[in-house]
């Protein structure tokens, strides 16, 4: 450990309480988003923050998670144990009061914590006060020591429980079901996926996920080691793994400018969309900031000096765009801000001014070096610009044409759309059904007050290996555009998407429950994520969930909706019960449609959510690319969940 680490006093002193904590358990939201899944995940992230933090101040190498039996959760580190001694001001130990008070922490002392992703000071306390039990050990000074809390209050002052000769922090905590609206059950992938990432962004630590509610075949618990050795180039191989790499390596720098620790790493793939990941002290900033904008503005700004120089623009007959100089691109942007301005607590966009420059400048001389060491990489990249901007010229044209067919057709909407007669967009839905057929039940069924059907013949196009102007072409596609009233974006960036006219606040998509409509509904996810991905941020897009089943005897009939609860009805009924098995949603009649699949007060809607940017990139990219063998992998291993029609 360096003289400068030893040096750094971690005491009761180095705890501010700024202010109480009455709100947290009346507006959990305020805190943690929402009282989802979604906030019940994150409340594992804000402990396992506390120990990152101690990770980058140096003190810390080694952190574990652990998925308790009962859905409780135990995050330990070796770090340097909350301190236990008297807090002068508060008058309990330290521990009580990080336990207990918001704002409490040593993040807002610079000494203790020079770099954090949890500034707001919420962090743990919140935990705290959203449990229904919690538990703290700490490892410290020889010593071991205590506390137990419910829902935020302790339960006894800091005991010394024995000796240690380690030191770190354990916490142990069960979230409240009086809070959350969902059970209490974590989800092994969402937490491996946070830990992954946590791994990437802190390389040389060792993070470990034990799952205690399942073993696997040799009688040992679920569990995986998430470790990187050098960090961001081996997240760009993970997120690019099933791309075609277009450049021999991947382009990375690691060093400080202005005083601000940048990390980047990029690389040129076949793919003709850009997938930029940006993180803040390990927080993902999906709005980006200031950093993105310093890394846009260094990558442009470099590369358009040397295809200029190059000669390779000469005979282009249009401006090369910014988004010219992005489309193939995957780049993932990591820094290190003392102290952070985000825009909301939400934590998803930096406000740094001074961020912009260094982040410009280090993109800036990490590219200058590499085409002037790699010139054959080079021409591949401004070959790879050019096709860009010959295809945005085209998109482009092929945008007009759908704004003329939206101002020419009548009322701007598609024939094959049956609207609905409501007007305002809050209370209307539009579902997207799959082939004339189904299209044609789901008019007939439909309340026509609030819900619109629009018929998608076959399969759209797979975006994902299609260029831009070849999805602004495809009918089905501009079909989805007018109907939803949308823009489809501006010439300087293609990817911007205005929903201040969006007509539906409800977009489901209704597919037959059996392969081919799984794979038709993915394709229109696909399309979504890379073309409207505000719509699934905004929380607009759904699936529905048609039965598969319906079960009847005599008089009675039940619908089903696996094979389990078709087996179950049929016992229910006392077996030998007629079974029929829809094979797709023009099996049904309007009425059965209506009653199992689009009434509002019956059926099952699943709201479409993105939990990880990245993980949502790579499994898009991995399930609708190229690359056969990622994708042959990902079907066997998941084969047991699929139900395949003969």
């Amino acid at each position: 450990m360096s003289e400068e680490l030893k040096k750094n006093d971690y005491s009761a002193d180095s705890i501010q309480a700024l202010e109480g904590m009455e709100h947290v358990r009346k507006r959990p939201s305020m805190y943690i988003g929402d009282v989802s899944s979604r906030g019940l995940h994150h409340l594992v992230y804000e402990v396992i923050d506390n120990s990152i933090d101690e990770a980058m101040a140096g003190y810390c190498d080694t952190i574990g998670v652990i998925i308790n039996e009962d859905n409780s959760i135990t995050v330990s580190d070796n770090g340097r144990g909350i301190p236990v001694d008297l807090h002068k001001k508060e008058g309990v130990s330290a521990l009580e009061v990080v336990m207990t008070k918001i704002g409490a922490g040593g993040k807002f002392d610079k000494d203790s914590y020079k770099v954090s992703g949890g500034l707001h000071g919420v962090g743990v306390s919140v935990v705290n006060a959203l449990s229904s039990a919690l538990k703290a050990v700490v490892k410290r000074d020889g010593k071991l020591w205590q506390q137990e809390y419910s829902q935020g209050k302790a339960l006894y002052p800091v005991k010394l429980i024995g000796e240690s000769t380690e030191n770190g922090t354990i916490v142990t905590f069960k979230a409240d079901s009086e809070i959350f609206q969902v059970p209490i059950e974590y989800s092994y992938e969402t937490l491996s996926t946070r830990l992954r990432e946590l791994s990437f962004l802190n390389k040389g630590i060792k993070l470990t996920l034990t799952d205690e509610r399942e073993k696997d075949e040799k009688g040992d618990f679920i569990s995986e080691i998430f470790y990187s050795e050098i960090g961001l180039p081996e997240f760009i191989k993970y997120l690019d793994g099933s791309r075609e790499q277009l450049i021999k390596e991947i382009i990375s720098i690691e060093g400080e400018k202005n005083g601000i620790p940048v990390e980047v790493a990029m690389v040129y793939n076949s793919s003709y969309s850009e997938n930029l990941h940006s993180y803040v002290n390990n927080i993902n900033t999906h709005e980006g900031g200031t950093h993105l904008a310093g890394f846009r503005r260094g990558l442009t700004g470099t590369l358009k000096k040397y295809a200029d120089n190059s000669g390779m623009l000469d005979k282009l007959k249009f401006e090369i765009a910014g988004d010219d100089f992005r489309e193939g691109l995957t780049a993932i942007i990591s820094v290190k801000v003392a102290e952070p301005q985000f825009e909301g607590q939400t934590k998803t966009k930096l406000g740094n001014r001074d961020v912009t420059a260094a982040v410009s400048q280090a993109v800036s001389e990490m590219l200058t070096d590499y085409l002037e060491e790699n010139p054959n990489d080079a021409k591949i990249i401004v070959q790879k610009v050019i096709l860009a901007a010959q295809a945005r010229h085209a998109a482009k044209k092929a945008r007009e044409m759908v704004q003329r067919k939206t101002v020419m057709s009548i009322g701007g909407l598609p024939g094959k759309l049956s609207d609905c007669s409501e007007t305002d967009p809050s209370k209307c839905e539009i579902f997207l059904v799959e082939g004339d057929s189904a299209g044609g039940t789901a008019k007939q069924g439909r309340d026509r007050a609030f819900q619109a059907i629009l018929p998608l013949r076959g399969k759209i196009l797979n975006v994902e290996k299609a260029m831009r102007h070849r999805v602004f072409e495809n009918e089905e596609i501009k079909n989805m555009y007018t109907a939803l009233g949308v823009s489809i974006g501006t010439e300087e960036d293609s990817q911007a998407l205005n929903l201040d006219k969006l007509r539906y606040h409800k977009v489901v998509i209704m597919c037959d429950a059996d392969v081919d409509g799984s794979h038709i509904a993915t394709l229109i996810l696909t399309f979504f994520f890379r073309y409207m991905r505000e719509l699934i941020e905004g929380g607009h897009i759904y699936i529905a969930t048609p039965p598969l089943y319906l079960v009847k005897k005599g008089n009675k009939k039940e619908y089903a909706w696996d094979d389990d609860q078709r087996d179950l009805i049929n016992l229910k009924m006392g077996g030998a019960a007629a079974i029929q098995r829809y094979k797709g949603l023009g099996e049904m009649n309007a009425i059965q449609l209506w009653e199992t699949t689009m009434d509002p007060e019956f059926r099952t809607l699943r709201k479409v959510t993105i939990d990880s940017l990245s993980e949502a990139d790579r499994v898009f990219s991995m399930l609708m690319g190229d690359d056969v063998p990622p994708r042959r992998e990902f079907i066997e291993k998941n084969a047991v969940y699929a139900n395949i029609d003969v």
